[in-house]
Parts: C-alpha cells; structure tokens; sequence
C-alpha cells in the first residue's frame, strides 16, 4: 500500500513541476475540482443512458 502512495506522490510531484503549480495545488484541482466534475459527469451520463434504455425496451416490448 506503501507504494501506491508513494507513486501517487510522485505522479503530483511531476504535475507540479510539469504545469508550474505547487503540490499542494495539484492536488487541489484534482480532488477538488477535476473529481467532482467528472463523479457529476459520470452519473447525469448514467441517468441518460437507464433513460435510453427504458426507451428502448418499452419500443420491443410494443412490437
């Protein structure tokens, strides 16, 4: 588990130094910004596409 984190500290590092922010930033955007925009994302998706799906089963079911 150990080297999980630590590789997950390195890849921030990286980013950091990559993009010009701090650590502390990096991780900001991240987990903070980037993560919550996609968990919002990824379930307005999922709602349309049970949505898709309830349309189409209800159109075989007619025929």
């Amino acid at each position: 588990m150990d080297a999980v984190f630590e590789l997950c500290v390195r890849i921030l590092v990286r980013l950091a130094d990559l993009t010009g922010l701090t650590y502390k930033e990096i991780n900001e955007w991240i987990f903070v910004i980037l993560w919550p925009i996609l968990t919002l994302g990824l379930i307005v998706l999922a709602i349309f596409q049970r949505r898709r799906i309830q349309i189409l089963e209800a159109t075989f079911k007619e025929e």
